[in-house]
């Protein structure tokens, strides 16, 4: 076993080897188990949606149900008057297997239909578990499986699709609030208008929200229902298969926010005593319902429910091309409280025998099974305890994901605002959160999430800037809280994105400021659409400044993919000093240099860098990202030689940083005649800057 690879690249751990080996032994264990000794692949074992379900054959129909307690099923819709019928009852085969074959016109295209199920004591109308399609009655409100079997089946046109991870750029939405207009938009709708937005906007990844079926759509698809159906409020299979597929042709991933860590408690269109017992998919007692969400909680150690789970992963990845997922809720699987009030202030916490490790099975096997279908495919864990070696590799002791949300960035951002003055926005802190991980797990960075934008939060900009957006948000009207609202929310966003391990990610309409939240339509707005929705006319509009912040993203996002593999190069502090504010780093040719004080702004502040010449790329102050052009980004600005650190092979790169502004450098790679040849415009270069030092009525001299 080479647990051991994770614990050397974490001392820390050596105390927990044996918890670390025995989680470990305990997956090889559950797999053996599934897979008969391993005379399956996972792979091969995770295709119960093949055989479950309904499928049409050469010679009719077959359906399949797994129903261990029932006693008799009956398929009843509009093909027989939703009446109980001896031609469409199901046979007992075993194992709690139920199956019924059909003549070809026992069933058509669009045909709805339910089950029957019967149970000692009792019956219910079901939606069948592994169903590929549900539909909603506009009238009735009622759900019902739906035969699904068109004449002409969506072929894909990319085969082979491999995500660019150079970094992985993830770009957060949801159809259904894609639209402009106050509606539920289309998978049709989203392909055609807002893929074309994605790529543009610098993008190569997008993460789905709500596919999987949901009762109710105010749940942001986080109460699933149908686990094998793509949400048919937003149109049919073939829609949302064009959908991936274009994104693909454009370069974009598509990755899906799968929800496997609790299901809707609703019985009638959901998994809830679906066979008339409790616990057929769901752990029993005290156990059985989450305690804040109101759902309820599967049995990872039940071999049916893994069977179930992992061929749903399978499933996604095979029938829609999708290239990979995100699991939502990690930390309330890991842990038998679901992490609710536990502090997580130590290793010890994760290794306290508070974890379920069937859950953590679970999770590693399913890792397993998504690179094992699809080598390139890209999971990713949402999880907040911090747990040890979830995105390290299996064979190293960890549970298989490939990068973990960093949750604690947003927090913070959050926290920032809302608690500190401008003048206690201290750069070391900023440091900290940012670039505090483990060295062997990738994280996805962000400064907020669809979570930050719910009813009852705010988003950043909504936090910055609040009811003056509704007043202040033309060109020509100048206000000092949109103008600090502004820079401040292109700073946060580009000292998020520039230190990045891994990937970066962006809820849809965020990258431009969208105002206001996200309120799905409910009882208590009087069902309205008007907050779930995305109102793009505000980015496109030129006389409003939501577009400055759209163009500073891009061209954030353009910096970022400019560098190989960004993500993966060093990234070296330079200066930290909480008292003027200023932070200063390096990646690779590019220095990020930030001033966070709200009045100060400084001349020739001065920090040692690799000698040469320098080029700004990017500032956030530039007039055509809503600032103040303070500072002429034209300037080529020249190291100056300083006998203490010619060892080092550092000089001093001295700057005017202008208050609450962010600039970007990259080293300009120059022969040393060129340089020579430079020399005599130092003079120059130093004249404008002298030039700048009129344009600040408060600054210092810092060497």
């Amino acid at each position: 076993m080479e647990s051991l690879n994770l614990i050397k690249n974490d001392p820390w751990l050596a105390p927990y080897e044996a918890a670390i080996e025995g989680r470990y032994q305990y997956v090889l264990e559950k797999e053996r188990g599934l897979t008969n000794n391993g005379k399956l692949t996972l792979s091969e074992l995770a295709s119960g949606y093949l055989y479950f379900g309904l499928h049409k054959t050469t010679k009719g129909w077959i359906f399949r149900e797994w129903a261990p307690n029932a006693t008799a099923i009956y398929l009843i819709g509009t093909f027989n008057g939703w009446q109980k019928d001896d031609k469409y009852k199901m046979n007992r085969i075993d194992n709690g297997i139920w199956e019924i074959v059909l003549e070809e016109d026992a069933l058509h295209h669009e045909d709805l239909f339910k089950l029957l199920v019967e149970w000692n004591g009792g019956s219910g109308e079901r939606i069948p578990a592994w169903i590929r399609r549900v539909v909603q009655d506009e009238q009735t409100k009622i759900f019902s499986a739906q035969v699904w079997n068109p004449e002409n089946v969506y072929q894909f046109k990319i085969k082979k699709f491999k995500p660019n991870t150079a970094p992985l750029l993830i770009y957060e939405c949801h159809i259904g609030m894609a639209t402009n207009e106050e509606k539920v938009g289309s998978y049709t709708e989203f392909r055609k208008k807002v893929l074309p937005r994605v790529l543009k906007d610098g993008y190569n990844a997008i993460q789905i929200m709500a596919i999987q079926e949901h009762p109710y759509y105010g749940s942001f698809g986080y109460h699933v229902s149908s686990f094998f159906a793509a949400s048919s409020r937003f149109g049919t299979p073939e829609e949302l298969k064009e959908l991936i597929d274009e994104a693909h042709s454009m370069g974009i991933a598509v990755i899906m926010d799968i929800v496997h860590s609790h299901a809707v408690k609703n019985e009638v269109e959901g998994l809830g005593r679906f066979d008339g017992s409790y616990n057929q998919y769901f752990l029993s007692g005290d156990r059985r319902e989450h305690p804040a969400w109101d759902s309820l909680c599967f049995d990872y150690g039940k071999n049916e429910v893994l069977h179930f789970l992992l061929s749903n992963c399978k499933f996604w990845l095979e029938e829609y091309k999708f290239d990979g997922f995100r699991f939502d809720g990690v930390t309330s699987m890991l842990y038998y409280s679901h992490g609710l009030g536990e502090a997580f202030c130590n290793y010890g916490d994760y290794f306290n025998g508070h974890q379920d490790g069937d859950a953590i099975a679970y999770l590693t096997l399913a890792n397993k099974l998504i690179h094992e279908v699809n080598k390139n495919a890209i999971s990713i864990a949402e999880e907040v305890s911090g747990m040890p070696g979830l995105a390290a590799k299996f064979e190293d002791g960890g549970y298989g994901f490939d990068y973990r949300m960093a949750m604690n960035i947003p927090d913070y951002w959050i926290k920032t605002i809302k608690e500190k003055k401008d003048e206690d926005w201290h750069p070391s802190s900023i440091w900290w959160e940012t670039t505090n991980r483990r060295a062997d797990e990738k994280t996805i960075s962000y400064a907020e999430s669809h979570d930050q934008a719910l009813v009852g939060d705010k988003t950043i900009i909504f936090r910055l800037i609040d009811a003056e957006m509704y007043w202040h948000m033309q060109k020509d009207d100048r206000n000092f809280i949109v103008d600090r609202g502004i820079a401040l929310h292109k700073m946060i966003r580009l000292s998020t994105a520039s230190t990045i391990n891994g990937g970066y990610l962006n809820f849809m309409g965020n990258e431009f400021g969208h105002p206001e939240w996200i309120d799905f339509p409910r009882d208590g707005n009087g069902w309205s659409y008007k907050y779930a929705r995305r109102q793009w006319d505000l980015v496109d509009n030129l006389d409003l400044k939501y577009h400055y912040l759209g163009d500073f993203d891009r061209e954030m996002l353009e910096l970022i993919g400019s560098v190989k593999n960004f993500q993966d190069t060093p990234i070296q502090k330079v200066w930290d000093n909480d008292g003027d504010q200023i932070l200063a780093y390096m990646r690779k040719d590019l220095v990020f240099v930030f001033n966070y004080s709200p009045t100060t702004s400084f001349t020739d502040y001065g920090f040692l860098v690799p000698q040469g010449e320098y080029e700004v790329l990017l500032n956030t102050d530039a007039i055509r990202f809503g600032g103040f052009g303070l500072a002429d980004d034209s300037v080529h600005h020249f190291t100056q030689f300083d006998p203490l650190y010619k060892k080092e092979k550092k000089e001093w790169l001295k700057l005017y940083i202008p208050a609450r502004s962010a600039v970007v450098l990259r080293k300009v790679k120059t022969g040393s005649s060129e340089i020579k040849e430079k020399v005599s415009d130092i003079k120059k270069t130093t004249a404008k800057a002298t030039t700048a030092k009129a344009k600040t009525t408060n600054s210092k001299t810092k060497k």
